[in-house]
């Protein structure tokens, strides 16, 4: 009977590590994860990168495709600077079949997506990393190196129109570590469809 208890203490343990879910100033974990040409994509595919908007976002949410046009600014003004942008598919495409892996290379052939486009088949990734909208927004600084985490949340705050936008979160995120400054603002509120996990 003892070791049948010890058994799911530590096995509640483990379920219990393996979802993270990351607070600024966590270290993160790196992965490997198939983009849509169909190689694997890790971070530590980039050691010249400075850090990674990690972004968990996916095709038929309304709010994803809001910022699909944002999301691509953001690559572009950023990869340069060694801030390039991952975007990670997690959706359950079982239960949501528009969120499928060959949806997801059609969908980025029609928005000319400038990153890579992974899926998190077994959603591990979007488990550790703590992501539960789509999109969400973990930014990563690279120190000592290790990546840290330094923002968490929106892109920015007005999903419904680009030009409203008063607030940056990223960009000034970035703005601040590229400027050797702590981020003020290190969390908000992710604003978009729930990721659909699998049963």
């Amino acid at each position: 009977m003892k070791r049948a208890v010890v058994f799911l203490l530590a096995l509640a343990f483990v379920n219990v590590v393996s979802a993270q879910d990351y607070s600024p100033g966590d270290k993160a974990m790196d992965f490997e994860l198939k983009n849509i040409d169909d190689s694997m994509v890790s971070l530590s595919d980039y050691p010249d990168a400075n850090g990674f908007i990690v972004i968990f976002t996916t095709n038929h949410c309304p709010y994803a495709k809001a910022y699909e046009d944002r999301i691509i600014e953001l690559d572009k003004k950023f990869k340069s600077h060694g801030y390039p942008v991952i975007a990670i598919n997690p959706n359950d495409p079982v239960a949501y079949p528009a969120d499928s892996f060959e949806k997801m290379k059609v969908r980025a052939e029609e928005k000319g997506f400038t990153f890579p486009y992974l899926i998190d088949e077994t959603q591990d990734v979007a488990k550790t990393y703590g992501a539960t909208k789509t999109p969400h927004v973990f930014l990563l600084e690279r120190e000592n190196g290790a990546l840290m985490v330094k923002y968490i949340g929106a892109i920015d705050d007005n999903y419904r129109d680009a030009k409203a936008v008063k607030k940056k979160y990223v960009e000034d995120a970035i703005a601040s570590l590229k400027a050797g400054e702590s981020v003020d603002v290190k969390e908000t509120k992710a604003i978009g469809c729930s990721i659909k996990w699998k049963d």
